[in-house]
């Protein structure tokens, strides 16, 4: 889907706060449209881009042993395999990171999500635009989006404070638990989450940046390497701005080793990824301002910057990585 704009909202009235175009004005401005993805969807492209064989399921690593020219991998079952360097895209709670860079834990925001999908005739009535939309309030925040081929679903995230820990996009929740976090909000808020079957709970972890992301012939990519909360929707985009890795190591010789192609795909990539984690930790505190000053002059902001698609984030959305890499190489 190609949003038409990016709309937020205040939580109580619904008065639009600001609106920023996108679809073709943000192709025009950083040469690539913007598109809500189902992430089914997603996972059905990237998967049929493997060729056979290349993918073995039911092997948890479980240990890592570095040689001079190889790292050996054991794995929860007894097997073990040989790799020429391991790339750790083992999610927010990596072992691969843990086996190089030692036990952590990750960062829990104080927020909580409720998720529901929702066949999007079921709300037809509300008349939703082809739009991202945001409801900004109190110690909460309320987005929704069509996702699916010809706008078959509204996806919605439902914020709020909670003590719930568990880190799980799979997590059952209850509906009425998400309708009453956002009792006294916006009618349409409370609707678009009644009209779901169901909800998961998923609680909102993230990291500080790291220092580094490789140790010898191992590294990490996605969450593994840079978790970040999901206030500037950028988790996954940043996840398949890591695939840059693999151009990184085209260039691999005998002059130009596999531990250079690996610290050469972190220093283009971690500077970056890590002010996205940075600006999505800020996120979190400037969308859930209570009632009064602070919050108004925060909305008096928004109606400023409304007339151009995302102008505070041309850095981020006017980037292209594999050109950087490209400059690089000259």
């Amino acid at each position: 889907m190609r949003p038409l704009a990016i709309e937020i909202h205040r939580w109580d009235d619904g008065r639009l706060l600001t609106r920023q175009r996108l679809a073709d004005l943000c192709e025009q401005n950083f040469g690539a449209p913007y598109y809500h993805l189902h992430r089914p969807d997603l996972l059905e492209v990237l998967a049929a881009a493997l060729p056979d064989g290349v993918l073995h399921l039911d092997h948890r690593c479980v240990g890592l042993i570095q040689h001079a020219e190889k790292v050996e991998v054991k794995f929860h079952d007894g097997l073990t395999a040989d790799a020429d360097l391991v790339v750790g895209a083992d999610g927010i709670h990596s072992t691969v990171r843990s086996l190089i860079l030692g036990p952590e834990s990750p960062r829990f925001s104080g927020h909580v999500a409720y998720r529901g999908l929702v066949p999007a005739a079921r709300l037809a009535h509300l008349g939703l635009e082809v739009n991202a939309s945001m409801w900004w309030g109190p110690d909460h925040h309320f987005v929704h989006y069509f996702v699916g081929e010809g706008a078959r679903y509204v996806n919605w995230v439902a914020i709020g404070r909670g003590e719930w820990r568990i880190e799980s996009w799979t997590a059952r929740g209850e509906i009425a638990d998400a309708l009453k976090e956002f009792a006294g909000w916006h009618p349409q808020v409370g609707a678009i989450i009644n009209a779901a079957d169901f909800t998961n709970r998923w609680a909102l972890y993230d990291r500080d940046p790291l220092p580094n992301w490789t140790v010898g012939r191992v590294t990490l990519l996605g969450d593994a390497a840079h978790a970040m909360l999901p206030y500037m929707a950028q988790g996954a985009v940043q996840s398949i701005e890591d695939a840059v890795l693999a151009k990184c190591l085209e260039r691999v010789d005998a002059s130009n080793d596999i531990r250079a192609a690996l610290q050469r795909y972190e220093e283009i990539l971690r500077p970056r990824a890590s002010r996205c984690q940075a600006g999505s930790r800020a996120n979190g505190i400037n969308y859930h301002l209570p009632d009064g000053e602070e919050q108004r002059r925060r909305d008096s902001n928004l109606s400023s910057s409304a007339t151009a698609p995302l102008p505070q984030n041309a850095w981020l959305y006017g980037h292209d990585v594999e050109a950087e890499f490209d400059s690089q190489s000259l």
